[in-house]
């Protein structure tokens, strides 16, 4: 996209949907409205940098690509840069084919079902009390000071210490966790460019740069994790995954990393954001807070609700197995088509009065957490995170209102939020 002025309108030869400015500028949804009545699919050529890609804005859509693994791949990658050349897609470093996000059945159902009983409805609900306990510790805190960043202050510490202690790491790992989730989902943004020089930040080699110096970090300390857990196993998810087998076969070190990788980055930073956005949105739609205040029972479909409206994973990505198409377009072999949730979500093919953030919305069938094999296996522990936040808000809040402007991430693949400045009495 260009710099055109928020004021001015977006026009379809301005949007291009690899532009992290456009996303942080929040100008997203205007684009998607544009692309979505398209009788095709959206194009986005190809840069020097990468390849170009299709995109899929209609639920329907989404739902022709997610059912069927066996036509559109995961192994490529699931963000919408692909370089050309072939050899930096499938290179050691990205992890492509081998986390569970980024591999295709049959070998992603078996090691899925790996760690499943650690994320059933039950396994979950037993979390509730640590959760909350960790909740109003924060929110205590956060009144006691008048409020604050509530990024940095509440909405990154409830899922990380949630994932870590999953994880078995200690509570002084917590801010490590941080800073590398940060670098490695967040690689685009200027302010999490500190391994280059200052006048370097903000170019793609500096996005390159940040996103492989934050796995190579996360890699050495779960490395001596690992080792750890060989010589004495706890009760984690890390020690299950050392004396896991796949048809009589041990997981390999390699495999245990990316898995550990994959949790620590999805189990906190996505979450993160759907509470950091949540608020915003509360905060935008004062009438809709007001009515939860009064009946906190709509707080489960608010959590909802929101999902729907954040979307704080903005897509994912597969790249076409064969000849095929999509609502009547042709899409060749090898070719990336992405699938954008915010889009989909307001569909209105799917969603009466898509464009109206309602609390009360039933059903409410988002795909926030995608669809199909791929659905997001943190889910249960998302949304019941996120309901204790926001009855605890409710409980010991009077008033939530902002001090300053929310800083929202660079990334066209997380709608972030880096700080969000409010007071609260």
């Amino acid at each position: 996209m260009t710099s055109s002025p928020a004021t001015k309108p977006l026009t379809l030869d301005e949007i291009r949907l690899d532009n992290g400015y456009m996303f942080e500028a929040g100008r997203a949804n205007e684009a998607f409205k544009l692309i979505r009545v398209l009788p095709g699919l959206h194009w986005t050529p190809p840069t020097d940098a990468g390849k170009g890609f299709w995109s899929l804005t209609r639920y329907a859509d989404v739902l022709a690509c997610s059912r069927h693994p066996e036509i559109f791949s995961s192994e490529r990658g699931i963000a919408s840069f692909e370089p050309h050349d072939p050899a930096e897609v499938t290179g050691p470093g990205t992890g492509n084919g081998k986390m569970l996000i980024t591999m295709d059945p049959p070998r992603h159902v078996k090691l899925r079902r790996l760690i499943n009983k650690g994320f059933t409805p039950r396994a979950v609900a037993a979390w509730e009390p640590e959760i909350r306990t960790i909740t109003i510790g924060l929110l205590e805190e956060f009144k006691a000071n008048g409020g604050g960043d509530f990024v940095l202050d509440v909405a990154s510490k409830i899922p990380l210490a949630v994932i870590c202690s999953m994880l078995g790491l200690k509570p002084e790992d917590r801010p490590l966790m941080f800073k590398l989730t940060n670098k490695v989902l967040g690689a685009g943004d200027p302010e999490y460019q500190e391994d280059v020089p200052e006048e370097q930040r903000g170019t793609s080699e500096a996005a390159r740069t940040t996103g492989q110096m934050g796995t190579m970090q996360m890699f050495g300390f779960f490395a001596q994790v690992l080792q750890e857990r060989k010589a004495n196993r706890r009760d984690d998810l890390i020690s299950i995954l050392v004396d896991s087998e796949i048809e009589g076969d041990k997981l390999s070190d390699e495999d245990i990393l990316w898995f550990s990788f994959l949790l620590i980055l999805a189990g906190n930073e996505t979450t993160r954001n759907a509470m950091s956005g949540g608020l915003i949105t509360l905060l935008e739609h004062p009438d809709a807070l007001a009515k939860l205040r009064e009946d906190r029972s709509l707080v489960p479909s608010a959590v909802e609700e929101i999902l729907r409206w954040v979307s704080p994973v903005t897509h994912m990505a597969r790249v076409a197995l064969e000849d095929t198409e999509i609502n009547g377009q042709p899409i060749k072999k090898g070719e990336r088509v992405i699938m954008w949730y915010p889009a989909v979500n307001r569909d209105p093919a799917v969603f009466e009065n898509a464009e109206v953030f309602d609390i009360e919305r039933s059903p409410n069938d988002h795909l926030a957490f995608g669809i199909g094999e791929h659905f997001c296996l943190g889910a249960g522990f998302a949304r019941l995170e996120m309901r204790i936040l926001f009855e605890e808000i409710l409980a010991r809040f009077k008033s939530v209102e902002p001090s300053g402007p929310a800083e929202r991430l660079r990334s066209n693949f997380l709608a972030g939020v880096k700080h969000l400045p409010v007071t609260v009495s």
